[in-house]
Formats: structure tokens, sequence, C-alpha cells
């Protein structure tokens, strides 16, 4: 009763209070968001640590390597990008399930199931597509070596295809019921596998043979292999996971979900497509100035991956912490998700252009001795395109977080658009154009990439703006 009377007589007090209630719920959103942000961003650290391990080891084997590796992962992204929308899907549809009805583990484990069956049925021709890998290369305009180089690379790391999508479709399981200690584990035992067994098969240490290239390929599938398995023994095993028995009636279709699925995940699947491709298709347009170019390119790419994992990692919180509040029909709760994601994706990535751009020598020296006079033309490219990724994280992270928080609706077919003229009506026109005619060569193709996620940003952003104001 004191307390009640002196807040009455206390109007700025009462203030204070007032905007306390108000902003609770945006700090409560905050925690929750980061909470199941942070091993998500941790696991996609994880999966760009396998990738960046290949490219700093690789790169101890000279500019040919460093530029086969990377023409290399661009046939093998394309792939899993493909298989990656169905696996995509299973995340909003279990948000929602488990939004709607908390308990309700039949539809959720069908979901699951139906995921898996998803990955086996599109993996083995996603797998066939590899096998061709030189002759798609050569056709594209590639060197011959390094297309001879890069074959062996990209035959060898097809075979961990299935285990990366399939670890994609459990993981969807721990991220919705906000059990992701464990993926976390995992996923950091992942990236150990992977630098153990490239210390081992690209340079024939502890007794084991020098495979170089088709080693750091090896090594891939084994750490992918062993992410799958231990998280395929956490589900079945540990209690958090078993009551939703995620193998029962392994073999009983659900058709309906697998529809489901597959109709949701190819949007979203063709919105990454025209997102990473246009990034590929910039390294193969880099392929023909050569391999320095290359090289280069490989290692700025690797830098704005590594920042953007954090910002996606945000993103896909904010797919389930949406669909969640979608399916207990919350439309406070919606908004408060979204924009939460789009403000600490965004600042996260402003801090990170700083850093890029004050260092760019230093993190190029990561990858490649910079020391040394025959990378010079590397060292010098790589500094410039590093300059103008600083210049496109914000975009990169508003273009994710707003994507991602469109998915937790199930809105995928706009984004879809969206993205499809953002990276490549605008984006790879402007990039051949400065790349090819104009002649600027790799910085014309880096100022195409900016320009792509500048309007994707802005696309995506108004886009979840309008739909979030229409949730009701």
């Amino acid at each position: 009763m004191l307390k009640t009377m002196t807040t009455f007589f206390d109007p700025a007090k009462a203030d204070q209070n007032a905007r306390r209630e108000v902003l609770k719920p945006w700090v409560d959103e905050a925690r929750a968001l980061l909470r199941l942000a942070a091993p998500l961003i941790a696991m996609q650290l994880a999966f760009i640590g396998t990738l960046t391990a290949d490219i700093i080891m690789v790169g101890r084997l000279g500019k040919d390597a460093l530029a086969a590796t990377g023409i290399g992962a661009v046939m093998f992204y394309l792939t899993w990008l493909i298989g990656y929308g169905p696996v995509m899907a299973v995340s909003p549809v279990v948000a929602h399930i488990l939004g709607a009805h908390p308990n309700d583990r039949a539809r959720t484990r069908s979901a699951i199931r139906m995921g898996l069956w998803a990955v086996a049925v599109i993996s083995p021709p996603l797998m066939i597509m590899l096998i061709w890998a030189k002759p798609i290369l050569l056709f594209l305009g590639q060197e011959p070596k390094i297309a001879a180089m890069a074959e062996p690379w990209v035959h060898a790391i097809a075979f961990g295809l299935p285990f990366a999508l399939g670890f994609g479709v459990l993981r969807a399981l721990a991220t919705a019921i906000d059990r992701q200690r464990e993926v976390l584990v995992i996923s950091v035992g992942q990236v150990v596998v992977v630098i153990v067994a490239n210390y081992m098969l690209i340079f024939g240490n502890w007794g084991a043979p020098a495979l170089g290239l088709l080693g750091s390929g090896i090594a891939s599938v084994l750490g992918y292999a062993f992410a799958f398995f231990a998280m395929l023994g956490v589900v079945t095993l540990a209690p958090a996971f078993r009551k939703y028995h995620v193998l029962h009636r392994f073999w009983r279709p659900a058709w309906d979900r697998l529809r489901e699925i597959f109709w949701l995940g190819a949007p979203m699947g063709m919105s990454m497509i025209f997102e990473a491709m246009l990034f590929n298709a910039a390294t193969l347009i880099m392929g023909t100035f050569g391999a320095a170019s290359v090289a280069a390119h490989q290692i700025a790419m690797n830098v704005g991956s590594i920042t953007f994992m954090v910002p996606l990692g945000i993103g896909l919180a904010a797919t389930v912490r949406v669909g969640l509040a979608a399916g207990a029909k919350n439309a406070e709760g919606v908004r408060r998700a979204g924009w939460t994601a789009i403000v600490f994706g965004a600042g996260f990535m402003l801090i990170c252009a700083v850093v890029i751009a004050a260092i760019p020598h230093t993190l190029v020296g990561l990858y490649i001795h910079a020391d040394d006079p025959e990378n010079a033309v590397v060292v010098r490219l790589a500094v410039v395109f590093l300059y103008v990724a600083a210049l496109f994280q914000l975009f990169d992270a508003l273009q994710v977080t707003g994507q991602m928080s469109l998915r937790g609706l199930k809105d995928a077919t706009a984004p879809m658009w969206i993205a499809g003229l953002s990276y490549w009506l605008v984006g790879f026109t402007l990039a051949w154009a400065l790349g090819i005619w104009a002649g600027w060569e790799g910085f014309g193709v880096w100022i195409g990439l900016l320009a792509g996620l500048a309007v994707a940003a802005a696309g995506m952003t108004i886009r979840w703006a309008v739909l979030s104001r229409r949730v009701p």
C-alpha cells in the first residue's frame, strides 16, 4: 500500500515504472532469442569452421590448391543448397506444431521423420551430379589445371552430403525444444575431427598418407559423418529427446507432412540458391581472371562467411521464436521476435564492418603467407575485396534476419522472388557488367555483390514490416 502511494505521489517514478513495463516484454524476448541463438551461432560457426579449416590448411599448399578448393566448394555448396531447402522447412513446421500444442509428440515425430525421408530422396541425385564436377567446371571456363585439381576434392566430399543434410533435420528438433547444449558440443567436436583429419590426410602426418586436396575432402566427410551419428545418438538416447521416439515406425509414411516439407522447402531453398549462387557465380567469374583472383576472392568470402554465421544463427532462432508465437496466435510476440532479431543481427555486423576495415592485411595473413612475393597479387586483391565486404556487412544482416523471420510465418514465396530479383537482376547484372564489360575485374564483381545485398536487405525488411502488421 505504501509503495503504491509513493508511486502515485512521485510522477517521475511512475513514468519509470511505466517504461519498465513497456520494455519488459522486449527484454524478455531479447533474452529468449539470445539464449536460443547462442548455440545456433556456435553451430553455424562450427559448420563454416570445417570449410575454414580446409581453406587455411589447403592454403599452405599454394594459391593453385586454394583456388581449386574455392571452385570445388562452388559445386558442393550448390548441391547442399538444393538439398537444404526441405531441411530448412522442418524447423518452422515443428515450431508451429509445438506453438499450438506443446505436447504434440506424434506430429513432431512425423515432421522429423519426413525430413529424414526428404534427405534420403534428394541426396543420391545430388551426389551423382558431383561426379561431373570437372566437365562442368571446364564448361564454365575454369582453368583446366585448377578444374583437375578440384575434381578429387569434390568427389570425396560428395559422400558427406547426406550426413550434412541429415544433421540439419535432427538439429531442427533440438532448436524447437530449446535443447541445444548437446548440439553445440557435437558441432565443436566436428570441427576438431576435421582439423585433426586435415592435419593427417593433407600433409601425411602421424603415419597417414599425404593425400593433398583429396585428404581435405575426406576429412570433411569424416566431420559430417561424426556430427550426424552423434546427433542421432542424442535424439534416440538423451532423456529430453527420447520421449519423441524419432525413429519409431521410421518406415511409416506421412505423405501430407512430406508434401508440406517439400512445398515449403522448395521456395526456401530457391531463396538461398539465388543468394549463394550469386556468390558462387562470382567465384566462377573470378576464375576467368586467373588463380590469383580466385584465391583472393576465396579469402575475402571466407571472412565474410564467418561473420555472417552470427546473424544467420540469430535468424534461425527468429524462425523458431516467430513460429512459436504464430502457432500460439500471439501477434505481438511475432512482431517482437522478428524485430529483436533484426536489430541484434544488424548491430553485430556493424561492429564486424569496423573490424574488417581496420585490419584487412592481418586477416589475409591468416590464410596465406603474406610476405611471400609470389602471393603479392593475391594479398593486394584480397585487401580490396575485404574493404567492400566491410561495406555489405549491415546489408547481409538485414536480409538474412528479415528473411528468416518471414520463414517463421511460413512466408517463403515472396522472399524467393525478392532474392531472385535482388541477387540476379541487380547483383549479377552489375557484377558481370562492371567485372567483364567495364574491365574492373574482381573489384567490379564485388561491387555487384554489394548492390545485390543492399536491394535484398531493403526488400526483406520491408516485407517483414508489412506482413508482421497483418498477423491477426
